[in-house]
């Protein structure tokens, strides 16, 4: 028979996770947070709370605002390019299936969040993303309603709201990403290059404990060097596969050894990629 307490928590663990994942950047470090959430539940009076799915929702956002004050001090001293823990659609069913509201898992909109200090990012996604009234945001921060405002109107000015306007559909994205897999298997530049955006920028993630780019890879001339030096030669042997990740489509490249990169694309209405992610971080990849 199960816990009462546990049946009310896991069906709040999605959004839960779906909370913290976007203001952490991380999955692993967001199922920390859920997990150390569930353990303060436990431990809680349930006869003393009248908002059950509130109260979660508070103790999670701050225990996230604790971890990012801390983390701060770890993304500055990371070596080489950070880049949000890619997640696939498996791991992350908060139930926010809206196109705008999935929007707000692309990586770009991630790296957006991290110009906000912990407070903006909490009271942006509580707001925006999770609609709760600034009454209960300010609550859940412990600040005032009108300094809640003040909050979310700061980080709209930054980062505005996730949109999927303007983005192409999802199975045309599929089959771009597949053109591009199979450019890179063939080693055919001349159908990659019709892929990339004059201006592309390609961002790779080692962490320091693999091999990456040191800088960010700019415009189609450069982007297609790097694909022949890097790309074609160490992923042409690879498993490519295309599936969904951050709430649109990726490309896992794996080889014998296991998960050797994982590439989330962001593209235009004609088709072409503007920017490209490459996340080899062997930490952020063990989900995969």
């Amino acid at each position: 028979m199960n816990d009462p307490k546990t049946d009310i928590f896991e069906q709040a663990r999605p959004r839960l996770t779906g909370l913290a994942y976007r203001m952490l950047g991380s999955y692993s470090e967001a199922e920390d947070a859920v997990q150390e959430t569930y353990l303060k539940w436990l431990s809680a009076d349930i006869h003393d709370i009248q908002n059950p799915d509130g109260w979660m929702t508070t103790v999670c956002a701050r225990l996230c605002l604790d971890h990012l004050k801390s983390a701060q001090r770890t993304r500055t001293d990371y070596v080489g390019t950070w880049l949000p823990e890619p997640v696939g659609a498996e791991h992350l069913k908060d139930g926010l299936y809206d196109l705008e509201i999935s929007a707000s898992l692309s990586t770009s909109f991630l790296l957006l969040l991290e110009r906000l200090t912990p407070k903006e990012r909490a009271a942006f996604l509580l707001k925006e993303i999770f609609d709760q009234p600034y009454s209960e945001v300010a609550t859940n921060l412990e600040i005032s309603e009108a300094n809640c405002r003040k909050l979310v109107s700061r980080a709209k000015s930054v980062v505005g709201k996730p949109s999927a306007r303007g983005a192409i559909a999802e199975d045309r994205k599929k089959q771009y990403v597949s053109a591009f897999a199979k450019a890179i298997t063939d080693g055919d530049t001349v159908q990659l290059s019709a892929l990339l955006s004059e201006d592309i920028h390609i961002h790779t993630d080692g962490g320091g404990k693999v091999p990456a780019a040191s800088r960010t890879i700019i415009g189609k001339q450069e982007a297609l060097l790097f694909s022949e030096r890097i790309l074609i030669r160490f992923w042409q042997g690879a498993a490519l596969e295309v599936l969904d990740i951050n709430g649109s489509t990726g490309l896992l490249v794996r080889t014998e050894d296991g998960p050797h990169a994982l590439a989330t694309f962001e593209a235009n209405t004609t088709g072409e990629f503007t920017t490209l992610y490459i996340t080899r971080n062997p930490d952020k990849l063990k989900h995969f």
